[in-house]
Formats: C-alpha cells, sequence, structure tokens
C-alpha cells in the first residue's frame, strides 16, 4: 500500500546536483558554468580551484556533490564523468534602499541564483 518510488529525472547514466540561493548575479555564475560545461569532472575542478572569482569555491562544492551523487547513489564511475549541463537560474532578489542627496533615495537589489549540475558517464575512448 506504500507510495510508488519516484522515478529518476535524469537518465541512468546521470547524476545531479543543485545549489540553490546562492549570492551572486545569475550573469556572474553564468561565466562559471559556461567555463565548466562539457569538460570532463577533474579538468572542470581544477579550473574553479584556480578561478579568481568569489563563487568559484560554491560552484566547485556543488560540483563535487554532483559527483559524489553519481559515485555513491548510482554507481558511476568518477574517472568517466562529464558535465554535461551546468545552467542558472534565477532566485529572488533583495530590494534595499540608499540614501542619496537631498532627501531621495535610490533602489539596491541584491540578486540571487540556482546552480543546477548535471554530470554524465561517457565510455572511455579506445586508443587505436
Amino acid at each position: 500500500m506504500s507510495k510508488e518510488a519516484n522515478p529518476r529525472r535524469v537518465a541512468d547514466n546521470e547524476a545531479k546536483a543543485v545549489a540553490r540561493m546562492l549570492r551572486v548575479s545569475p550573469q556572474k555564475l553564468n561565466l562559471l558554468a559556461q567555463l565548466i560545461r562539457g569538460k570532463k569532472v577533474d579538468r572542470a575542478l581544477a579550473d574553479l580551484e584556480f578561478s579568481r572569482k568569489r563563487i568559484a569555491h560554491e560552484v566547485k562544492k556543488t560540483l563535487e556533490s554532483a559527483i559524489a551523487n553519481a559515485e555513491n547513489n548510482h554507481g558511476l564511475d568518477v574517472d568517466d564523468l562529464v558535465v554535461s549541463q551546468a545552467y542558472v537560474g534565477k532566485a529572488m532578489v533583495m530590494k534595499r534602499f540608499s540614501a542619496r542627496a537631498r532627501g531621495r533615495a535610490s533602489r539596491i537589489e541584491k540578486p540571487f541564483a540556482n546552480l543546477t549540475i548535471i554530470v554524465r558517464e561517457v565510455e572511455a575512448q579506445a586508443n587505436a
């Protein structure tokens, strides 16, 4: 009488990780998502390790989480993983006001973003 298990939302050779409410604008976060998209995971981790962007540490943690999900939950081989998708979505925007001259105020927007990383296991190419 129990409910059926949730079906997987990604393919059998994929695993994903999502980081929500990252305190960075989606436009800036997308620069790092473009940096790792399509690369092997060890190369992507190295790129994020030496990136000078502030949010690169959070992106690296999310990628490591996707790798751990692939290994522990889905039994995929870590050496054959590739970042198949890395995309950014908008989250909420905190609105604040800053006092300006002559009694006026200006709006300050503090955006948040969501990051989704999907890793896929690809077969190693045979050296011929």
